[in-house]
């Protein structure tokens, strides 16, 4: 088998993945994984897809995280790791699709607007 890449974005964070075959070990930035994210929760959020289609101990991965917080880089990864998941078996992007490990969140931040101390927060008013 050879490399399978995916790019997983999720705010402003990018995660560019490489999967292999092997035997379930994760690198991030050259980092292990329980280094890199040393909260639980966070490494079940990346091992998500992995454990729904029980192939968590099949294949090496190697990641490139960059920018956000450690909350939007664990999703980015989460959803790149989905995509290459379905390069390499396009029959489980079913599986993947409803438990929506494949839909990208849109969701990013306001931006400020002039005038104001945030994007929608306003100065308080004074009547006198």
């Amino acid at each position: 088998m050879e490399v399978i890449n995916a790019i997983g974005r999720r705010k402003s964070s990018v995660a560019r993945v490489y999967l292999t075959e092997g035997t379930g070990q994760i690198t991030i930035n050259k980092v292990d994984l329980t280094k890199y994210f040393p909260s639980a929760i966070l490494q079940y959020v990346v091992k998500q897809p992995l454990n729904l289609l029980e192939v968590a101990e099949k294949y090496d991965i190697k990641v490139n995280l960059d920018g956000g917080g450690f909350t939007g880089q664990s999703q980015a990864l989460r959803l790149a790791i989905a995509r290459a998941l379905v390069k390499i078996n396009p029959e489980d992007k079913k599986t993947l699709k409803s438990q929506g490990f494949l839909t990208r969140d849109p969701r990013e931040v306001e931006r400020k607007k002039p005038g104001r101390p945030k994007a929608r927060r306003r100065f308080q008013f004074s009547k006198r």
